[in-house]
């Protein structure tokens, strides 16, 4: 089986989040950008992936064109037990432009698309092809995005937990919205705090002083820089709170790095960045090695996070999968993967990643 084509869908799907922005720099973002790449073979076969693409769809999407799309066109498709070093060798046939940022983001997708061609070849759902199920459905966390005002904060986690899902995640830097959070979910509820990187080591570690009677589970790369994790494992044990980071790492040797300076207490590999599920699994088992729990990165809505239900299936460790907490226009997957009344979200349990995207949507939201 060989790999005929490699195409790029940039897909633009708009959302409301009510009170709450999201923003990068000085922009705000008002819909998701999902850049999908589309492994077609000469059997007919087609796997599916994505890459990391909010704030950068062109770039993503031209690096899938111009970076990927030659290494891997023409060449024979692998089997599952082949996907690793076929991923490797394109690591480092690209490796002069980094190993970090766009360009793991477009690996990534083609390693998604890979695993589910491997799985659909066996005519299986991916989980299957990765190992044994322990979860069919797995529990959901709201992601807010920031909102800042407390009542706001307290208002749109007590919606959340109607809607059923059984834990928070917020994005604040400051404490009043924490514990108004808390307040209004109650002591039982798994509360956390994603801070984007924005302090020092000791106004992080004050931070964690301030939230700890709030009890979060963890506060989430609370330092700027984020690679700098001497200094995070600082504030780990100064701070005596959980901390979570990896969202922003690529490859398990970086992963490999943050736990070894005991950083973290959650790991969070984004199957879209840190590059595909083959990296995912290494980072897995330098979690298990180290006794470091998993709690992936996956607020999108592409491929990636079908990927990421899968393998959060195979554990029985009771993570949370991310759900960016909004109000989509449309969705790739019809109701397939909504949070549902009780707050879990359902494993795809078709061949490869279980569910095939919708073209009308596709069509409907292409950005040309």
């Amino acid at each position: 089986m060989l790999i005929r084509d490699i195409r790029a869908h940039h897909i633009r799907i708009p959302y409301d989040a009510g009170v709450a922005s999201f923003k990068q720099g000085a922009s705000a973002i008002s819909a998701l950008d999902i850049v999908m790449i589309e492994v077609t073979t000469d059997t007919g076969l087609t796997g599916w992936g994505d890459a990391f693409s909010y704030v950068c769809p062109r770039t993503s999407f031209a690096a899938i064109n111009e970076m990927i799309a030659p290494q891997a066109k023409g060449q024979q498709v692998p089997d599952a037990e082949g996907i690793p070093a076929f991923m490797e060798q394109i690591q480092r046939n690209l490796h002069l432009f980094g190993r970090y940022g766009i360009t793991m983001f477009a690996i990534s997708a083609l390693d998604i698309a890979l695993w589910d061609l491997a799985a659909r070849a066996k005519g299986v759902p991916l989980h299957k092809l990765l190992g044994a199920q322990k979860r069919p459905k797995i529990p959901a966390y709201a992601s807010l995005m920031r909102i800042g005002n407390p009542d706001f904060v307290a208002k749109d986690c007590e919606t959340a937990l109607s809607l059923g899902y059984r834990a928070i995640k917020l994005h604040e830097t400051t404490s009043p919205p924490v514990f108004a959070a808390r307040k209004a979910i109650g002591d039982n509820i798994p509360l956390m705090v994603d801070m984007n990187c924005p302090m020092d080591g000791a106004a992080a570690t004050a931070f964690a002083h301030e939230c700890r009677e709030a009890t979060p589970l963890f506060l989430e790369e609370p330092i700027w820089p984020p690679e700098d994790f001497a200094t995070l494992a600082e504030v780990r044990k100064a701070g005596g709170l959980g901390v979570a980071a990896g969202e922003n790492a690529c490859t398990a040797y970086q992963f490999r790095q943050m736990m070894d300076a005991g950083a973290v207490s959650h790991a969070q590999p984004s199957v879209t960045k840190v590059g595909g599920i083959t990296e995912y699994l290494k980072v897995a088992a330098l979690a298990d090695e180290r006794g470091v729990r998993l709690a992936p990165h996956s607020p999108y809505f592409g491929p990636g996070f079908l990927a990421t239900l899968h393998l959060m299936s195979l554990r029985d460790d009771s993570g949370f999968i991310e759900v960016f907490y909004m109000k989509r226009e449309a969705s790739l997957w019809g109701g397939h993967v909504d949070v549902d009344s009780s707050g879990n979200v359902a494993v795809p349990d078709g061949p490869g990643l279980g569910i095939e995207p919708d073209r009308d949507v596709m069509e409907r939201y292409r950005v040309a």
